[in-house]
């Protein structure tokens, strides 16, 4: 009997996940059509076309003379693109240089070819609205700021019904979280005290707390986030900002924080919290990351591999942040002398990074 439940258990927490996979493809399919009318505006099938092979990123960005800043967001963009069948992705050798990922047109780019036959790119035109000159911009707004004027932090802060919105979904985000957490206790034993960093109303910190009724656990984020909500026995809100400082703990959670930001932010909060996680009494300390890994080996189911492709768009969009690849994780630990550390699935596009300080 105690096998049937444990069975179901599972089935019924996979199938949860596989549902939420499903739900994020169509939550986000309004990606595909922008990215296919950026790639229409650009006439990136006529670039390719006419450079007579397929195309390296650098021959692509210069022949768009998109600025630096920029170059990274075509190379995403280009990279679901790619994902969704508009390009192929090879490899070249140029000369003497090392063999290099280069995009070449499929039967589908081909219709979008200006000036051959059967080409359908003025049905894009007709029906899906542009997508602005973001690429062309020299500066580092998003293009959520572009279009509305102001970061999402400043309008979030501004309209109190889209805040609403905003920690209604990541409390959402958090009951998945925490379903999938259910079988990883294992990551909080030995510890004694845990901060979650920008936990917003603490629901994992809750669940965290409410398991390991030892473990004494802190939700760290901004003061106005933080002001009214109350805690329990081992578990307090503490208000602040993880750029100045961090309360101290044997560990630090980073839910879904990283992916907001660029590089250079990431490493700084990284450095803090590298800063305040206790290694007294022999006892080692750690930063445990719950985000997204995009695979570059290529495992992942497709519509998993599409889902973080999407997220990867949005949070481009709205934060100026990325998902990042095993190789682009590794290099920000490296940057910040976390080289001891672990990656783990977690649910069917989260995954779980245990950084052993």
């Amino acid at each position: 009997m105690a096998s049937h439940i444990i069975n179901n258990g599972l089935k019924a927490s996979n199938e949860i996940f596989e549902g939420q996979i499903h739900l994020y493809k169509h939550m986000f399919a309004f990606l595909d059509s922008l990215c296919l009318k950026w790639c229409v505006d650009q006439r990136i099938p006529n670039i390719i076309q006419n450079h007579g092979q397929p195309m390296t990123l650098h021959e692509l960005v210069s022949k768009l003379q998109v600025p630096l800043a920029k170059v990274s967001g075509v190379h995403r963009l280009m990279r679901y693109l790619a994902h969704i069948g508009f390009f192929d992705i090879v490899r070249i050798s140029q000369e003497d240089e090392e063999e290099k990922e280069a995009y070449a047109l499929t039967y589908v780019s081909k219709l979008l070819v200006r000036g051959s036959d059967h080409c359908l790119a003025p049905m894009v035109d007709h029906f899906i609205p542009t997508t602005g000159k973001w690429v062309h911009d020299e500066g580092n707004q998003t293009p959520f700021a572009m279009a509305l004027g102001t970061d999402i932090w400043d309008f979030l802060n501004k309209n109190p019904t889209h805040m609403k919105y905003y920690n209604d979904a990541t409390a959402s985000d958090s009951q998945i979280i925490n379903l999938a957490l259910r079988d990883h206790g294992a990551v909080f034993e030995g510890l004694e005290s845990i901060v979650d960093v920008a936990g917003g109303a603490g629901m994992v910190a809750k669940y965290i707390s409410e398991k390991f009724s030892h473990l004494k656990c802190i939700v760290f984020d901004l003061p106005q986030v933080v002001k009214n909500l109350k805690g329990t026995n081992n578990l307090s809100y503490v208000g602040g900002d993880m750029f100045q400082s961090i309360p101290k703990a044997d560990a630090v959670l980073l839910k879904w924080i990283l992916h907001d930001w660029d590089d250079d932010n990431c490493i700084k909060i990284l450095k803090k919290c590298k800063d305040v996680v206790s290694s007294s009494n022999n006892k080692r300390g750690k930063i445990i990351i719950i985000d997204i890994v995009i695979d570059d080996e290529k495992k992942d189911q497709p519509e998993i591999t599409q889902a973080k492709l999407q997220l990867d768009l949005v949070v481009t969009a709205y934060y100026n942040g990325k998902e990042r690849t095993k190789k682009e994780w590794k290099k920000l630990f490296m940057k910040t002398d976390c080289q001891d550390y672990k990656i783990s699935p977690l649910t069917g596009h989260m995954s779980l990074i245990e950084i052993y300080i």
